[in-house]
Formats: C-alpha cells, structure tokens, sequence
C-alpha cells in the first residue's frame, strides 16, 4: 500500500504536462498582429510577406498559423527557400522582397511558419 501512495503522485506529475496543447488555426487579425522581433526582419516582412500571408483570401499560409505551416515545414527549411526564391503559385519570386538575404529569407520563413527558436 505504501508503494502505491508513492507510485501515484509520480505517475499524476508525469502525466501533466507532457503533451502538447492542440494546434489551433489563427485568425487574420491574430496573424497580422504578429512581428518579427528584430526591427530590420519586422521592416522588410512588413514590405513584403506581411501583406499576403495575413489575409485568407490571399490564399497564403497565415503567419504563424502552424495548422497550416507544419505541413509545408516538413519539407525542410532549403524546400520552402527555393520555393520562395522561384516564386510558387501566385508568389512571386523572391516575396516581393528586393533586399533579402538569403539568411533574411530564412529568418522570415521560420518567423511565418512559428519556428522562432
């Protein structure tokens, strides 16, 4: 007896927190609210990828909305580069940003797809 009452305080602790909460779609309003936290990504995607990635009309993967994302980020970082850099349905190549880097491109796409870690 004394074993279980050991046993079942560890066994309720392992089981809080272990799994993560469901993904939920965000709303055009949340995604638009988002920002990179570096001022000169938050100005170069509010020029460029802002504009298309926070309207569902657009047809564009919300920023930040990982119900959309994941699957696309599952193709790797260098797929979802070289699909922006060559433009993909009605993106244009490169986003409409004129003055990325390849390593701002990279920052941008974990920044929308909401792998900022």
């Amino acid at each position: 007896m004394r074993h279980i009452a050991i046993l079942l305080p560890a066994l309720m602790l392992a089981a809080c927190g272990t799994s993560e909460a469901p993904l939920r779609p965000l709303t055009q309003e949340q995604s638009a609210a988002l920002r990179p936290a570096e001022a000169r990504r938050a100005e170069l995607y509010g020029n460029s990828g802002r504009t298309c990635h926070t309207v569902e009309a657009s047809l564009a993967p919300l920023t930040g909305d990982r119900t959309l994302w994941d699957a696309r980020w599952a193709q790797g970082e260098e797929a979802l580069l070289a699909a922006v850099l060559q433009g993909k349905q009605a993106m244009p190549a490169g986003g409409q940003c004129f003055t990325c880097t390849p390593d701002d491109y990279r920052a941008l796409i974990r920044f929308m797809a909401g792998r900022n870690k």
